[in-house]
């Protein structure tokens, strides 16, 4: 995954596989991060998170673009179990072909 952009303060993501998330940087600062593990169908997303000291500046949308995108790219089928990416899924169908929801836990068949 190419980093987003490199200017100072602007927002890059980078893909950190060792610790299975995503990263959300400016300058040197670790701002946010989304977590996702590997499972036999494709990415989940299991958390994001954004620092308070960042919040409402539109960088968890930042985040979950990048993040999504790279797996789009990857050939990943996306797995949302976090609120947040579920919420941006939501709002952003050009990744539906992409999207494998979870069920929900009381669903029985």
């Amino acid at each position: 995954m190419a980093d987003t952009d490199s200017t100072p303060n602007t927002p890059r993501v980078t893909r950190n596989d060792a610790d299975e998330r995503y990263e959300l940087w400016i300058g040197d600062e670790l701002v946010g991060r989304a977590e996702y593990r590997r499972e036999d169908s494709g990415t989940a997303f299991v958390h994001t998170e954004i620092d308070d000291a960042h919040g409402g500046q539109g960088l968890g949308s930042i985040l979950a673009k990048a993040a999504l995108d790279d797996a789009v790219e990857r050939d990943e089928i996306i797995i949302p179990y976090c609120p947040f990416i579920q919420a941006y899924l939501k709002r952003h169908h050009e990744y539906d072909p992409h999207v494998a929801w979870p069920q929900p836990k009381h669903a029985r068949k």
